[in-house]
C-alpha cells in the first residue's frame, strides 16, 4: 500500500482561452475540474499505474466536499481531516492564441493548532501496513514549517520509508528521516541558497543533504532536460523523452508516482525512476491535471534510454559549506 498526505490540496480547474489580457472579461470553454494537489496528483497517478493507494487529506467547506466527491469518482480510496476553513481552488488558464499557460494558485485554508494535531494522529493510524508514505505539496497557513519533520518521525516510528515532494520552509526545515526527497532544481536551489548552475554543482547540493542525513536518495527533476538520481557514493544522469506538451502541470507528480510504484514492485532504484519519466511524458500529452493511461506509460517506458552513470560525481561533492 501506498498512502499519500496532502496538507493542502486543491479543486484543479481548468480552462482555455483566445486570449489572456487586462480589463476585458476573459471568456472561458473547456473546463476540466480535477481533485488536486501533490499528494492527491500522486494517488490518482499511482491508481492509474495500477498501485494499491490511499490519500490523507484535508478537506473543508463546499469545496473540500466537490473534492472529495471527485476522488470517489476517481475510485481513489482516502480519509479526509475536516476542516472549518474552506479548501482553496487552484486555476490554469491555457492561452490558445499563444499556446502559453497561466497559473493561479490560492493560499489555502489556516489551520489550527487542533486541526494540525487530528493531521498528525489520522496520518499515524492511515500509514499503519503502508510501504511508501508519500507527503507531496505546499503547507497550508498555519502549519508550521517543521510539519513535515513531524511526519518523517512518524514515518522512522513505524519503520516506513517515507517520500517527500516539497519546497520553501517544509523542505528546509527537514532534517532526517526521509528515504526519497524529489526536488527540482529551482527547489534545490532554494533550500541550498546556492545558484546551482552547473551539473556538478547540483549534485553536489543533492550530495550535501544525503552527508546531513536529511534523505537516502534524492531525485532532481530537470524539467525538459530529464533528472539526476543521486545516493551517497552514485550518480545517474537520467535523459527525457521528447514530446509535445499539453500542459506540464503536475508532472512532477506523475513522476513521483511511476517512482513509488516502481519501487514498491521492488524494481531497482534506476528503472523506477526510468518509470517516473515515462509517467511524467505521459501526462504532459494530458489537460491539465488529468490523468494519464498506464498504455501511454508502458509505451514511453520502452523510449526512456538507460541512465547514464556520471564518474568523478563523488570527487566534487561534497564542496558545499
Amino acid at each position: 500500500m501506498i498512502v499519500t498526505v496532502t496538507m493542502n490540496p486543491a479543486l484543479d480547474i481548468t480552462v482555455d482561452a483566445e486570449r489572456v489580457g487586462p480589463t476585458d472579461k476573459i471568456r472561458c470553454c473547456a473546463d476540466v475540474y480535477d481533485a488536486g494537489g501533490g499528494g492527491l496528483n500522486v494517488a490518482r497517478f499511482a491508481r492509474a499505474l495500477g498501485a494499491p493507494v490511499s490519500a490523507v487529506l484535508t478537506a473543508g467547506g463546499p469545496i473540500g466536499t466537490r473534492l472529495v466527491e471527485l476522488l470517489d469518482d476517481a475510485i481513489v480510496p482516502n480519509t479526509f481531516i475536516e476542516l472549518r476553513g474552506d479548501t482553496r481552488e487552484s486555476f490554469t488558464v491555457n492561452e490558445r492564441s499563444t499556446g502559453r499557460q497561466y497559473r493561479f494558485v490560492l493560499p489555502g485554508p489556516v489551520l489550527t493548532a487542533d486541526e494540525q494535531l487530528r493531521c498528525l494522529e489520522v496520518i499515524d493510524a492511515s500509514a499503519t501496513g503502508a510501504a511508501f508514505v508519500v507527503a507531496s505539496g505546499s503547507l497550508p497557513p498555519g502549519v508550521p514549517a517543521d510539519f513535515y519533520q513531524r511526519i518523517a518521525d512518524i514515518c522512522r516510528k513505524r519503520q516506513i520509508r517515507l517520500v517527500l515532494d516539497t519546497s520553501g520552509g517544509g523542505l528546509e526545515h527537514i532534517t532526517s528521516g526521509v528515504f526519497l526527497l524529489k526536488p527540482s532544481v529551482r527547489e534545490l536551489r532554494e533550500c541550498v541558497g546556492r545558484p546551482l548552475v552547473t551539473e556538478g554543482e547540483q549534485i553536489a547540493a543533492a550530495r550535501h543533504l544525503i552527508d546531513r542525513g536529511v534523505a537516502e536518495v534524492i531525485v532532481v527533476s530537470l524539467g525538459a532536460e530529464g533528472a539526476l538520481l543521486v545516493t551517497g557514493d552514485r550518480c545517474w544522469r537520467f535523459a527525457p523523452v521528447a514530446v509535445p506538451a499539453v500542459s506540464g502541470v503536475g508532472a512532477g507528480d506523475a513522476m513521483v508516482a511511476g517512482i513509488v510504484v516502481g519501487l514498491s514492485r521492488e524494481w531497482g532504484m534506476e528503472s523506477a525512476v526510468r518509470y517516473g519519466i515515462a509517467a511524467a511524458t505521459a501526462k504532459l500529452q494530458t489537460p491539465g491535471t488529468s490523468t494519464f493511461d498506464k498504455v501511454d506509460v508502458d509505451r514511453y517506458l520502452e523510449q526512456v534510454p538507460a541512465p547514464t552513470a556520471l564518474e568523478g560525481a563523488q570527487d566534487n561533492s561534497r564542496s558545499l559549506p
